[in-house]
C-alpha cells in the first residue's frame, strides 16, 4: 500500500503558468521538505532500487503529454519545457507546482463530475517528477528521447466554413497586470446558422491567456464599443450586457468545441459575436494580436439546440472582513422539462474561493456537477462532461459559493476591504454557474439549406 504524504505548506503562486526559473523563493525549501516527506522504498534501505528516472526516457514524454501545449517557444508560458536544459533550470519550480497541483492548471476537484479532456496530472506522474528532481534531474541517454511533438500552425479541424476575425489588430501593452478586452465581430449570414464545431486561433499565443464568446442580438455591445476609444472595449468580469447565447471559449491546450451528433449551437441571423480576450503581456514591448474564430456549420439534420441555464444570485452582500462568506443560488426545472447537461461554467471574481454545483433529482438523489475548491479568476473555464448528465423534470440545480473578503486575501482588490455586491466592475462580485443543456423531447428536424452547408 502506498505511503501517504502530508501536503506541502501553501505559498502564494503567481496567476498563470510556472514562474520563470532561477528566482529565489520557496521552491528550494519545498525540495528539502519533500525529501523528508517522501516514503521510504518498500523493503527498507536494503531493498533493490527502483529503475532510474531520466529526462530522456520518462520526463520528456510526460511533459509532451501534459505541458508543452503551453510550455513551448512562442506560446503563453514564460519558459519552454521541450529541451532538457530548460527543464533542468526549472526543476525545483516544476516539483513545487506539481506537488501543490497548481500545474497543469485543472481546477475541478476529483469526484465531483467526470469531464472530457481533463488535464489533471495522475498521482503516478507527480511522483515520477519528484523522483527525477530528487535524483538530481538527470538527462539520461539522448537516444531514449521520443520524437518531438509537432503542433499544427493552421486549423486543427480543417478549413472552417466561416472565419470571424477581429477587424483591427489590437496592440497589447506590456504589463504585469491582466487586461480584459471585448471585440465586437458582426455577422452577415442571410439566415440563422447551426454551428456544430468551433475552433479558436489566437493571433499571438504568448499574450493570450484565454477567450470567451457571447452573442448579442440587440446591438448593446456595439454601443459599448463606440463609447470606448481604440479597438474593442474594456470588459473585466463580463461583457457588460446580458448575452443571448455563446459559442464557447478557449484556454491553452483546449481542443476545438465539437457538438454531439444532431446537436448544434444557434447563431441567429445578424447576431454580433463578442469575443472577450484575457491578455497577459509579460514582454517589454507592445504585442499585436488579431484572434480568429473558425465556425463549422451543420451538414446534416439538427434535432437539438444547445441552451444555457444561468443559475445565479444577484441579491447578495459580502461583508467587509468576512473570511468565509457563503452565497447560494438555485434553479428548479419545470416538471415537464427533461434535460441533459453537457457542460458547466462556474463564474466568480477575485474574492471567490470555492464553488460547488449539484443537481438534486425529484427522488432525492443528488449528483455532483462540479466543485472548485481553489478558485482562481485567472484560470476559469467551461467544462464539458464526459457523458451528458440527465436532469429530469423537477431537478433542482444548486450553487454554493464561498468568498474571502478579508484583508488577508492576497487577491483582495479593496484596501481596506469593503462590503461587496453583484456587479461588472473589478471590485464587484458575481455568483453564477452556466449549465449548457439539451432538451430530451426536442426534435427540431432542421435540415440545412445548400447555402448554409
Amino acid at each position: 500500500m502506498a505511503a501517504t504524504r502530508r501536503p506541502l505548506p501553501p505559498v502564494p503562486a503567481r496567476p498563470g503558468h510556472l514562474r520563470r526559473p532561477g528566482r529565489r523563493g520557496g521552491a528550494a525549501a519545498a525540495v528539502a521538505l519533500l525529501v523528508l516527506l517522501l516514503p521510504t522504498p518498500p523493503g527498507g534501505p536494503g531493498a533493490q532500487a527502483e529503475a532510474p528516472v531520466t529526462f530522456s526516457n520518462q520526463i520528456a514524454r510526460l511533459f509532451q503529454q501534459h505541458c508543452v501545449e503551453c510550455h513551448r517557444p512562442g506560446d503563453i508560458a514564460p519558459f519552454a519545457l521541450v529541451r532538457y536544459r530548460d527543464a533542468y533550470k526549472a526543476r525545483t519550480d516544476i516539483l513545487e507546482q506539481t506537488q501543490k497541483r497548481l500545474m497543469p492548471p485543472w481546477k475541478p476537484a476529483p469526484g465531483h463530475g467526470e469531464f472530457a479532456d481533463a488535464r489533471r496530472l495522475p498521482d503516478a506522474d507527480v511522483d515520477l517528477i519528484a523522483r527525477w528532481v530528487l535524483a538530481g534531474a538527470p538527462e539520461g541517454d539522448r537516444r531514449d528521447l521520443p520524437p518531438e511533438r509537432r503542433f499544427e500552425a493552421g486549423w486543427r479541424r480543417g478549413l472552417p466554413d466561416a472565419t470571424l476575425t477581429v477587424a483591427t489588430p489590437f496592440r497589447v501593452p506590456p504589463s504585469r497586470d491582466d487586461l480584459y478586452r471585448c471585440f465586437v465581430i458582426p455577422t452577415d449570414f442571410p439566415e440563422d446558422r447551426w454551428v456544430t464545431a468551433v475552433e479558436f486561433r489566437p493571433g499571438e499565443r504568448k499574450v493570450v491567456h484565454h477567450l470567451l464568446t457571447y452573442l448579442d442580438t440587440e446591438g448593446e455591445a456595439e454601443r459599448l464599443d463606440a463609447a470606448s476609444p481604440g479597438e474593442g472595449y474594456p470588459c473585466f468580469g463580463g461583457p457588460g450586457f446580458l448575452p443571448r447565447g455563446a459559442l464557447g471559449g478557449w484556454a491553452p491546450g483546449a481542443p476545438p468545441h465539437v457538438m454531439p451528433e444532431r446537436v448544434g449551437m444557434l447563431l441567429p441571423r445578424g447576431a454580433r459575436v463578442v469575443l472577450q480576450v484575457h491578455y497577459h503581456n509579460r514582454t517589454r514591448a507592445p504585442v499585436a494580436d488579431q484572434t480568429q474564430i473558425g465556425l463549422h456549420f451543420a451538414r446534416g439534420p439538427i434535432d437539438k439546440r444547445v441552451r444555457v441555464i444561468p443559475v445565479l444570485n444577484r441579491g447578495f452582500q459580502i461583508p467587509a472582513g468576512a473570511r468565509r462568506h457563503e452565497v447560494r443560488a438555485s434553479y428548479t426545472l419545470q416538471p415537464t422539462w427533461n434535460l441533459h447537461a453537457i457542460a458547466v461554467t462556474p463564474h466568480m471574481h477575485l474574492l471567490g474561493r470555492e464553488m460547488t454545483v449539484t443537481a438534486t433529482q425529484p427522488d432525492g438523489t443528488t449528483r455532483p456537477l462540479i466543485r472548485i475548491d481553489d478558485w482562481d479568476f485567472h484560470w476559469q473555464g467551461s467544462y464539458t462532461f464526459k457523458e451528458p448528465v440527465p436532469l429530469p423534470g423537477g431537478t433542482r440545480i444548486d450553487v454554493v459559493a464561498v468568498y474571502d473578503n478579508s484583508a488577508e486575501n492576497p487577491r483582495q482588490p479593496n484596501r481596506p476591504p469593503k462590503d461587496v455586491t453583484w456587479g461588472e466592475n473589478t471590485t464587484d462580485e458575481m455568483c453564477i454557474a452556466f449549465v449548457r443543456v439539451t432538451v430530451d423531447a426536442e426534435r427540431l428536424g432542421h435540415q440545412p439549406t445548400a447555402a448554409a452547408r
